[in-house]
């Protein structure tokens, strides 16, 4: 995911754009409102986190401006110190998505982050899932690795559906545990638990594991032919 940061703290920004980019999202930064606006509207982004206090322009007019002005409908996360009901009804009166209040938690940011892509991609529901050797049923939550059963716990159904829905693809820890997790987000460990715990299941009678680990960044779902080598 290619996520902008528009944000003057230079110590806040450089926390969040260590923990995006480690979690596997493209990162760029603006450090002022004019600055964010001009990277906003003249590139493509998922999502967008925005402080409200910026140098040249706040972020409340930065967001209005990219609704109003330049029709855009990137999903904008609002980051402020600013927490009461009053301001954060402003927020969303200006065309803010979300809004999360300083000090956060950094995986909250990654998990609301997960959540909002997934609402504005607006993925059609699908119904069985194929790739390489392994079937996912969608509708009866079954599994099967040629032709025979595979039985796993629920999480890892899930975590087993988000890779399966973009073979290839590199997916950061960050947005798996926003996918599998929501708001409940685990400890550091319980990702990498379930994901030994999928791989045990899917190669139980022997099979090539089909779960590759990107180190420092996530995992993606490959084929045979295409593991890296």
């Amino acid at each position: 995911m290619r996520v902008l940061v528009i944000e003057d703290d230079a110590s806040i920004a450089a926390n969040l754009y260590d923990y995006l980019e480690g979690a596997g999202y493209e990162v760029d930064m603006a450090m002022s409102g004019p600055a964010g606006l001009t990277l906003a509207v003249s590139q493509s982004w998922d999502a967008i986190l925005l402080d409200l206090s910026l140098p040249g322009m706040d972020g409340l007019t930065l967001c209005r401006k990219l609704r109003e002005e330049n029709h855009r409908d990137t999903p904008v996360l609002m980051l402020t110190a600013r927490d009461t009901l009053e301001d954060k009804l402003d927020g969303f009166d200006h065309g803010a998505d979300d809004y999360l209040v300083k000090p956060f938690s950094l995986k909250e940011v990654g998990a609301r982050l997960g959540a909002l892509v997934k609402r504005y991609r607006g993925q059609v529901a699908e119904t069985a899932l194929y790739c390489a050797d392994v079937s996912l049923d969608l509708r009866t939550l079954t599994v099967e690795r040629a032709g025979r059963p595979v039985r796993m716990p629920p999480k890892c159904l899930q975590l087993l559906r988000v890779l399966m829905q973009a073979p290839g693809r590199v997916i950061g820890h960050a947005e798996l545990e926003a996918e599998v997790w929501g708001d409940a987000l685990p400890d550091s460990d319980t990702l990498r638990a379930h994901v030994y715990t999928l791989r045990r299941a899917l190669t139980a009678q022997g099979e090539a594991d089909p779960i590759e680990t990107v180190h420092g960044i996530g995992y993606r779902f490959v084929a045979g032919e295409d593991r890296a080598r």
